[in-house]
């Protein structure tokens, strides 16, 4: 059994973690840690954990973790990981961090997104962004995963094969629309997640000024694309619904641009759909539904995705990353259909 430590294990993403964690059969987890509620029992901060965990939460000591775990999922908050990090791979432990602490491979671009200095230059290097589907042999030889931020997952799925083809016409600019649940602002409570505010509401955030950008951007400068990404506040506990306006290089029929997508036949996590994805169709599970539209220009191409950002955003991908690095069948843990109704 590989003996497993969770960081920051109280929030959304670690209480999706241990959720998940606690069915899979080849994961003991041994360490558990919060520092605003260390001496708890895990199962009083989670009461959904009764009967699941006997755990009780420490506060993070890297030597201590490191002592008495292998493999480390860091769900610590962003500029907070670093360090923490750092010791852990140093200590040569296997680590998914869940931040965004790793992910971009720009010092400067980190550093002006996330307004503080990096302070492990040359860890950063080593880091491999955690997109299976697109980085799955890189993953499986690696000791640090940057896990990727939950828009830029429900962005760059649909997004990778049609810049891969070659089909997009990367002289005009991709609008990504995403809509995300209220999960996805973390567990600490703010004025702009407060109930009343979110309730029967629909407000865009953060316009033109989103963290994930530059994520996005990274990881299609490749093909040298540019995007416009606007997120908003969807009044629902989880899930993403992302919209793409794909621009063209040519006119394309409904057939056509589902052969690009074709590409994903074959990954367990992605299903393919003839209609409009659902966030409630995914919610719990670590699938990413994925449609596309053609247009009746057809120059332009819609293509919508939707995921859970609790699991296939974060924890649910994480997992996927881990069995990935120690050579397990990827699906081990994470096969429960979605949540239903």
């Amino acid at each position: 059994m590989l003996k497993v430590a969770i960081a920051g294990a109280t929030g959304y993403t670690g209480a999706e973690l241990m959720r998940l964690l606690a069915q899979h059969p080849n994961v003991e987890i041994v360490c558990v840690t919060s520092e605003q509620s260390s001496g708890v029992l895990l199962a009083t901060r989670l009461p959904f954990l009764k009967g699941f965990s006997d755990l009780t939460l420490e506060k993070f000591d890297a030597d201590r973790v490191a002592e008495g775990a292998d493999f480390i999922f860091s769900a610590l908050s962003h500029t907070k990981a670093m360090k923490p990090v750092s010791h852990l791979i140093n200590a040569g432990k296997k680590v998914v961090d869940l931040s965004a602490d790793y992910r971009l491979q720009s010092v400067q671009a980190y550093e002006k997104w996330y307004s503080a200095p990096h302070q492990e230059k040359a860890l950063l290097k080593k880091a491999v962004y955690g997109l299976p589907e697109i980085y799955r042999k890189k993953i499986a030889k690696a000791s640090l995963i940057a896990n990727p931020g939950c828009y830029p997952t429900g962005a760059l799925l649909p997004l990778y094969p049609f810049l891969k083809s070659g089909e997009v016409d990367t002289t005009r600019e991709i609008i990504i629309d995403a809509k995300s649940g209220v999960s996805g602002a973390g567990r600490a409570p703010t004025d702009a997640t407060h109930f009343p505010e979110v309730n029967e509401g629909l407000v865009p955030y953060d316009v033109g000024t989103h963290r994930h950008i530059p994520e996005i951007e990274q990881e299609i400068a490749v093909f040298e694309a540019k995007i416009i990404f606007t997120p908003y506040l969807l009044p629902i506990n989880r899930g993403i619904l992302t919209t793409i306006y794909l621009p063209l290089k040519r006119k394309m029929t409904q057939d056509q641009l589902e052969e690009v997508l074709y590409e994903y036949s074959s990954e367990f996590f992605i299903r393919l759909m003839d209609h409009p994805p659902n966030v409630r169709d995914v919610r719990g599970s670590n699938f990413c539904d994925i449609a596309v539209f053609a247009t009746s220009g057809g120059r332009t191409a819609i293509v919508i995705s939707a995921i859970d950002n609790l699991v296939k955003g974060a924890a649910g991908q994480a997992i996927h990353n881990m069995n990935i690095m120690m050579g397990w069948d990827e699906h081990t843990g994470l096969t429960a259909p979605p949540i239903f109704p």
